[in-house]
């Protein structure tokens, strides 16, 4: 699956995926076939962390 490469859009696209589809960023990267570190550090170089208490990026 390609993702948005825009940081804000990539933000948005994943807590729609989260909140509508899945109940965890491992669910969502199984899923969809995308590596969760190199996801979840290249959000962290946009300023994003996610919290696993509220599935979402924040």
């Amino acid at each position: 699956m390609d993702l948005p490469k825009d940081p804000v859009m990539l933000f948005s696209f994943l807590n729609m995926k989260l909140r509508d589809f899945y109940p965890s960023l491992d669910a969502l990267c199984s899923d969809l076939g995308i590596d969760k570190k190199a996801l979840t550090q290249e959000m962290q170089k946009a300023g994003f962390e996610y919290n696993p208490a509220q599935n979402k990026f924040w």
